[in-house]
C-alpha cells in the first residue's frame, strides 16, 4: 500500500516528507511533491512529517481525492524520468 500526496500539498511543496523519504520515492514538480507507488516502501514516515495533511495512504485516499491516486503515479513516472 504505497502512500499517495492529495490535493492540500498543491502551491505549498513543504519537501519535510522528501527530507524523511529513506528511498527518494517523492518527486516535485513546479505545483507539488509526488510519491511513486513502485518505489514507495509504505514506511509512513512523510505522512507524519507533512504540515497540511496532504498524504494518506493510498487505500485512505478520501473520495474527493480519489484522482491523485493515478495522477501519483503517472506524475512520479514522467519526473522520475
Amino acid at each position: 500500500m504505497p502512500y499517495i500526496v492529495t490535493e492540500p500539498c498543491t502551491g505549498v511543496k513543504d519537501k519535510s516528507c522528501m527530507t524523511v523519504c529513506p528511498v527518494d520515492c517523492i518527486y516535485e514538480d513546479d505545483d507539488m511533491v509526488y510519491i511513486h507507488p513502485d518505489e514507495c516502501i509504505d514506511c509512513g514516515l512523510c505522512e507524519a512529517e507533512c504540515p497540511v495533511s496532504a498524504i494518506f495512504v493510498d487505500t485512505d485516499v478520501p473520495d474527493n481525492y480519489k484522482e491523485y491516486v493515478e495522477l501519483n503515479r503517472i506524475k512520479s513516472e514522467e519526473l522520475a524520468g
